[in-house]
């Protein structure tokens, strides 16, 4: 594979300074470019982000002489340094929307962790292990915004990105409803417990906008292509509750679900245990070898002990058993700033690379 310029918009917040260091010795990308707001223009990254430095691994090297763009008025100067770009800015949805838009054309691709353009009807969100084949809509979008090479595709929730995989390879015994209740890490808003210390010791059962993402995101996920679009599915019915919880990184859920045609507890594992997506198939980098994993304990997953499985890529599922009300339930965890933020993101740019979206 070719190496790729990549630069990161928003790199001084907690998502950024993840994509930075995921770009640390990644066999495909180098990180060239950073942007940030104006106050950090100018300065090396290491001035601009040390001392709000969030992360619990060191500041890459190779980031620290990089002199800090500005996110709203250098944008073209970024385009023409780099291959593509991930986003991760802390904008209102209209502003990001603008920001993405101005950047694909530019001719540079987009590889957003921003919610703004994930319902975006010919804007892929994309899982590469569950809904691939969506990045086919890019060639629509690219008409659209009239360009050649640039376009927005934009990754998932970190929410939901800890059940919908375990619920995806069961669809096809006509999942039904489900209901789930995230408990979600404090990163999630960008915090450590330094900054916020009010989360010790509490638990908040509010987090705005994530029950609405949880239950509409997955329905873009299971969508179809149709013309010039993505037409989000109308089944399974989802109902969410999610909260706030004491932990750093993890995002846990509890689910519940019930099928047209109830497959046994044996075939659920065996299904779990052999599924592999097209992230696995082309062995991209950040891919997991076993994307899903059920562990056997009645204690497990755990967020501290199972949240970095598999390089923080991988699926926890655990508890699977009867309900008297629904089917089954079972518990998944996902660390959310890896699989569930950057990692995705970089997973997402892995396979526009290695479909060649990237050099079109």
């Amino acid at each position: 594979m070719k190496q790729y310029k990549v630069g990161v918009i928003g790199g001084t917040g907690m998502v950024g300074q993840r994509f930075v260091t995921l770009m640390e010795n990644h066999p495909w990308f180098q990180l060239t470019a950073i942007a940030a707001s104006g106050r950090s223009a100018g300065k090396t990254y290491e001035e601009a982000a040390g001392k709000r430095w969030q992360l619990d691994i060191p500041m890459p090297e190779e980031a620290k002489n990089i002199v800090v763009l500005n996110a709203q008025t250098d944008l073209k100067k970024m385009a023409d340094q780099v291959d593509f770009v991930f986003c991760a800015v802390d904008m209102n949805k209209d502003e990001v929307r603008a920001l993405e838009e101005e950047m694909a054309k530019y001719e540079c691709p987009v590889v957003s962790n921003n919610s703004a353009n994930r319902m975006t009807p010919d804007v892929p969100m994309v899982v590469p292990e569950i809904n691939p084949e969506h990045i086919q809509i890019i060639e629509a979008q690219k008409k659209r915004l009239g360009t050649t090479r640039g376009f927005i595709a934009v990754k998932s929730n970190c929410s939901l990105q800890s059940y919908t995989p375990a619920l995806h390879p069961l669809r096809k015994f006509g999942l039904d409803k489900v209901l789930v209740t995230t408990y979600q890490a404090i990163s999630g808003a960008g915090k450590t417990f330094e900054t916020w210390p009010e989360m010790l010791d509490n638990v908040i059962p509010y987090i705005g906008g994530e029950e609405e993402k949880s239950e509409q995101e997955p329905m873009k996920l299971w969508g179809t292509i149709q013309g010039n679009q993505i037409i989000p599915a109308t089944s399974p019915s989802i109902t969410a509750q999610c909260l706030r919880v004491p932990a750093s990184n993890g995002h846990m859920a509890a689910v519940f679900a019930s099928f047209q045609n109830t497959p046994s507890i044996d075939e659920i594992l065996d299904i779990w245990k052999n599924y592999k997506g097209r992230a696995q198939e082309l062995a991209l980098p950040s891919a997991p070898k076993q994307f899903l994993h059920y562990f056997t304990e009645e204690n497990r997953p755990q967020t501290r002990l199972d949240r970095n499985l598999e390089g923080g890529m991988a699926i926890s599922i655990g508890r699977l058993r009867p309900d008297t009300q629904y089917d089954y339930k079972f518990v998944c965890l996902s660390h959310n700033t890896l699989r569930g933020a950057a990692g995705g993101a970089v997973l997402l740019a892995e396979l526009l690379c290695a479909e060649g979206y990237m050099d079109r």
